[in-house]
């Protein structure tokens, strides 16, 4: 199975099963003397764990980040940091009536088809829980990051049809802490609530329902990206479609920018403190697939969780018409927890981007 690794000079490569021992991610690539805070990453994992409010899924998994390698001290050492995160509230029986039958809209039939065996239990591969590993390699990512002055921050702008209104966003630490005070994972309050009550109902309904995350990236240095075909917003398009139930993915104006003239469009340019910038940024912060220094922005959007708690006709691996009903434990609406999935990609992209453009910046 190919297609297990991510980046090119900071990358990692992910393992594990849903319902195997365990799950993990080795980083290589990531510069020594970075401080490692074992205390951040599980903070970080903390935030995808499942079992955390009554609008996730009840799977109980501590998600205990375990760093075999790489660190020394506190400090990363520069060889590969290896993190293993075991798992412990496997229910494989709640699949077992699935173990011939192709749930609609999951990956039971493609993974069939590819590969002529699946892992049923869970997904096995192709669950959600593979993320947890990003998660932690994405806040290995942040520390590095965050040494060199850059903020990541997202949260859910909508569920359903309730969109969050435009934030102000002077204080991105201001903005982590009103995320942080709901379980929706909105900074907007009042729409926090909106968004609970609506996915509440929807889980009582036995449906699951969609949603978007909205992300702000601060202080990237004009420089990064690499194009023509690894484009800056292109990697973090593909970063972001990596994601279990991302259906789509616009950075800057996006799709509203197709509505717009060009003398509406676009991004002037100013001088500002020694600084160029731009009056406007309709570009997302990124011009040619390149960092332009302003703010970057896009929007992920996920499709609602595939499992519902309904009968839905579906086919088993014979070909015959059949009925399936969802059991188990499973999220009504995925982007709660997503939120830093969300972060930990684009702070997996941008580590690797940085990196790339220290080699042009050191021939200077």
């Amino acid at each position: 199975m190919a297609g297990n690794s991510f980046g090119t000079l900071f990358s990692i490569t992910t393992f594990g099963e849903s319902h195997g021992k365990a799950i993990g991610v080795i980083i290589d690539g990531c510069p020594p003397n970075i401080d490692i805070d074992e205390d951040f990453i599980q903070s970080e994992l903390d935030k995808r764990r499942p079992g955390q409010s009554k609008i996730t899924t009840q799977r109980k998994e501590s998600d205990t980040a375990q760093i075999l390698s790489g660190v020394f001290e506190g400090k990363s050492t520069g060889t590969p940091i290896a993190i293993l995160i075991p798992n412990e509230d496997q229910r494989s029986k709640d699949y077992s009536h699935i173990a011939d039958k192709y749930r609609p809209s999951h990956a039971d039939f493609t993974y069939q088809q590819k590969y002529g065996i699946r892992d049923y239990r869970g997904g096995g591969r192709s669950s959600a829980r593979e993320t947890a590993a990003r998660v932690a390699a994405g806040a290995v990512a942040k520390l590095f990051l965050k040494k060199h002055g850059i903020e990541i921050f997202a949260h859910v702008s909508s569920v359903g049809p309730i969109e969050a209104p435009n934030l102000d966003t002077t204080d991105l630490n201001a903005l982590l802490e009103r995320r942080e005070n709901n379980i929706a994972r909105c900074a907007d309050p009042a729409t926090a609530n909106e968004m609970i009550a609506l996915i509440d109902e929807v889980r009582k309904a036995g449906d699951t329902i969609g949603g978007q995350v909205s992300t702000i990236v601060r202080h990237v240095p004009a420089g990064l990206g690499e194009p023509v075909f690894d484009k800056l917003h292109a990697d973090l398009g593909k970063a972001m479609l990596s994601i279990n139930a991302v259906h789509g993915f616009e950075y800057g104006s996006g799709f509203i920018g197709s509505q717009m003239r060009g003398s509406e469009h676009n991004d002037i340019f100013v001088k500002e403190n020694d600084n160029v910038r731009t009056r406007t940024n309709f570009s997302g912060g990124i011009q040619g697939g390149i960092s332009n220094g302003m703010d970057i922005t896009f929007r992920t959007a996920f499709k609602p969780v595939a499992t519902i708690m309904r009968d839905q006709e579906t086919l088993n691996e014979s070909g015959e018409a059949t009925t399936i009903t969802g059991k188990g434990r499973h999220d009504p609406c995925v982007v709660t927890r997503a939120v830093i999935i969300v972060e930990a990609m684009t702070a997996l992209t941008l580590a690797d981007h940085f990196l790339r453009n220290m080699a042009y910046t050191n021939e200077r």
